[in-house]
């Protein structure tokens, strides 16, 4: 089967086309600038565009399928060719579908904790050898990528984003997998780019659930009130199984959950991680991983990337990253933070780099979420308020939008490093959050300015 991506460099795109290659297709594909580390890993697949930029010629009557990006503008001169010629154009989801037509799908979604949850399930399913399609938003250790494809595994996992799927296919991405086992995990307002309104958005969920197959199963989180009316209204699962936050102690900076058998020590902690386990543990009974089984394999799990990941401890200073960014995440990630280490010092350093974060209405969204930290910073480039459209955004708005007695807000990525670099951090936590990079951050450095 021969395959043309437009838009080749996105974080999934990049993915699924070494997935296929990897599955014997031909791939060809296009965009107009690739960041690490798509560039590095389509390089060494052999798959890296010879130069950047938008090729009609590439698009040929012979293509059996052209997998179009979100990167990519309706009016991209590649998409305009393919129209032209009647070819089949799906977007990424649409293609994940048709390649597993014949699985069954298990879709996690949720405003947060999805890729927590699918990287928790595909870790126990890879250590029981337990051989399952996937994919994940982010980069999970023990697997070389984020797509995996085959033409024999029975199930395949897929992370349920709920943006939407391409320029030219505006239902949300999760909409179109017709899940067999689903979840949902949570609902809070994001992308008011796309969902105006908290309704719209809510009412994505909604639709999510009428798209499921009959005989279908629905996992949910019974703690969030909106996923629990969610789940109770749908009609088309035949079996809903509710999951609440299991019980669990923390003792010396380690967390212990509470297991039949006895006190667990396990590496992840967090109220919001361990609920996203307890999620995480039905849906492995469904795929036919018994209790102890999962229990057994969900102990040395360390996180996905950039959640709640520890970039460093060193004299007493711990340093985590992490990618929240909604209101949602930076409140329970800072509030994780806080239980884990109450007695050291805290510092939750935040970047509003997303559409919703920098949009002034969204922006009171993130009041009292940074509540459990002893001092805030806050950073955002002004050039990304630009380069969005957006009216100009002032730090006394972030300020009175926070409200934290101990607030600082840097609009320099040069003066933030020097922050980082000259700031007195004995017997402190420090938290980075964010879905960017502080406007050129190098979080390897960190740990030597310690």
């Amino acid at each position: 089967m021969r395959t043309h991506f437009i838009a080749i460099g996105g974080s999934a795109m990049h993915n699924l086309a070494i997935a296929l290659q990897e599955k014997g297709y031909t791939v060809t594909g296009s965009d107009d600038t690739i960041f690490e580390p798509s560039k590095s890993r389509l390089e060494n697949a052999g798959l890296l565009p010879e130069e950047y930029g938008w090729f009609p010629q590439k698009i040929t009557a012979n293509l059996d399928a052209v997998i179009l990006g979100m990167h990519a503008k309706p009016d991209n001169p590649e998409l305009q060719k393919a129209q032209e010629l009647g070819l089949k154009i799906y977007s990424y989801p649409e293609f994940l579908y048709e390649q597993s037509i014949d699985k069954t799908r298990v879709v996690i979604g949720g405003s947060h904790g999805k890729t927590s949850i699918t990287a928790m399930i595909l870790h126990v399913m890879h250590y029981h050898e337990k051989e399952v399609d996937y994919m994940v938003g982010a980069q999970l250790e023990g697997f070389d990528t984020m797509v995996h494809l085959t033409s024999d595994n029975d199930f395949i996992v897929l992370e349920g984003d709920e943006y939407l799927s391409s320029p030219i296919d505006r239902r949300p991405k999760f909409h179109l997998y017709q899940a067999n086992i689903a979840l949902i995990s949570g609902i809070a307002w994001d992308h008011v780019n796309v969902f105006e309104t908290f309704e719209d958005y809510k009412k994505q969920f909604e639709i999510f659930t009428d798209t499921m197959i009959n005989g279908s199963i629905l996992v949910y989180n019974e703690e969030d009130p909106l996923v629990k009316e969610v789940a109770e209204a749908a009609t088309k699962p035949t079996r809903k199984h509710a999951y609440y936050t299991p019980n669990y102690t923390i003792k010396n900076g380690v967390t212990f959950l509470e297991t039949p058998e006895g006190e667990m020590p396990i590496e992840v902690f967090g109220e919001h991680n361990l609920n996203n386990l307890a999620g995480a543990k039905w849906i492995c009974q469904h795929m036919g991983v018994d209790e102890a089984e999962f229990y057994e394999a969900i102990a040395d799990f360390k996180g996905a990337s950039k959640r709640l990941e520890k970039i460093a401890d060193k004299k007493g200073t711990v340093i985590f990253k992490d990618y929240a960014h909604s209101p949602s995440k930076v409140k329970a990630t800072t509030e994780a933070v806080r239980k884990q280490y109450p007695k050291k010092r805290f510092i939750a350093c935040l970047e509003l780099h997303t559409y919703s974060s920098l949009t002034p209405v969204f922006l009171q969204q993130y009041n009292n979420t940074l509540a459990a930290a002893d001092e805030v910073v806050v950073f955002y480039s002004p050039e990304a308020v630009e380069i969005k459209q957006l009216d100009a955004l002032k730090p006394k708005q972030i300020s009175e939008a926070i409200q934290h007695d101990r607030l600082k807000v840097y609009t320099n990525p040069v003066m933030f490093k020097e922050y980082l670099k000259n700031g007195a951090f004995a017997n402190t936590v420090l938290l980075l959050m964010s879905s960017g990079n502080y406007g050129g951050l190098n979080f390897k450095e960190i740990e030597d300015w310690i």
